[in-house]
This record gives structure tokens, sequence and C-alpha cells, in this order.
């Protein structure tokens, strides 16, 4: 595959400078070069979107700052960390309380639900569907969907609490 001579002159004119400014910036040549590789990247998508050529320069400089000031906001915000060195702050799992619920006892809690709600409670839970898309396919408000989830949810610990689950019989009759 060739490339477009014009964009082929473009990388060859502006990719030092361009390289150098990102290493300025980012003080890593890795990152650098991945910064200068990504601007050219948006150019190529981009580029029929800049109407005066003499000002391809200025662009791609600006590309640049802009990507590079982007990512290191979302850096700023979720700071990678090393588990291992953070393991005395992470919270301790705690153990599980009662006995683990069997899934055909929950489907069947549910089936015995109110049926105004059974949809909300099983399309949020069983579908994942969000309370927006839970209200336009049953086509009420969403705080009476969330309304229906709440109630809903009482009713089927209600239910779960008077059928407590029974461990599995493992013991096998061998007369």
């Amino acid at each position: 595959m060739s490339l477009d001579p014009e964009f082929e002159d473009l990388v060859n004119l502006h990719y030092s400078r361009l390289f150098q400014f990102a290493l300025s910036l980012t003080q890593n040549e890795s990152d650098a070069a991945d910064l200068t590789q990504q601007t050219f990247l948006v150019w190529a998508n981009k580029n029929h979107q800049l109407q005066d050529r003499s000002k391809a320069k200025t662009w791609l400089f600006t590309t640049l700052h802009r990507d590079f000031l982007s990512t290191r906001r979302r850096l700023q915000r979720f700071t990678p960390v090393v588990l291992e060195e953070v393991d005395e702050e992470l919270p301790s799992q705690a153990e599980p309380t009662g006995q683990p619920l069997d899934a055909h006892l929950v489907l069947e809690a549910l089936s015995q639900l109110d049926e105004l709600f059974r949809a909300p409670v099983a399309l949020f839970y069983l579908e994942d569907h969000s309370y927006k898309d839970i209200a336009e396919i049953l086509g009420v408000p969403i705080g009476t969907v969330k309304s229906r989830l709440s109630r809903g949810i009482a009713q089927l610990q209600q239910l779960l609490a008077a059928h407590p689950a029974e461990p599995a019989d493992e013991s096998v009759d061998h007369d």
C-alpha cells in the first residue's frame, strides 16, 4: 500500500519537530512516539476539514498538545497502581453471610411476585436493563420503575426468607 505523497511529505516535513515537542511534554521517548503517531493518524482521518493547508503545521502541533493534555487528565483521574504496593489499603473481603441462594429458588420466588413488580425486577436483574430502558419498555415513568423495583425486591426478600435454602442432600441410599 503506497502512502499519499502529500501525506508522506507532511510527515517528512514535521515528524522530527512534532516528536521533539512531544518528548518535551512527555519526558518519555515511547510516549512521545505514540503521541506523534496518534497526531498523524488524526491528520489522516481529518485533514479534509482544514481549508488552508498552510496552517497544517499549526494544526498538527495543536492536535498533539490537546491529545497530550487529554491523556494527562485521564491519567490523573485514573492513576494506575500496583496492587501489591497498596494491599494493606484494600478492604478485606467480607465472609459470605448465610446460605448461598439457589438460582432455581430465586427464579421460583420471582415467579411468585405480584405481576406489577415481576417485570421491572426481571428486566433489571436478569436482563441488565437500565431504569430508562425499563421505563421505555413498560411505558411508565422512571420514578415508577424505581418504586416498583424497590417494592419488588422487598417482596422477593420476604418470599426467600419464608423458604430458606436447604443444603443439598449429598447422602446416597445404597439399599
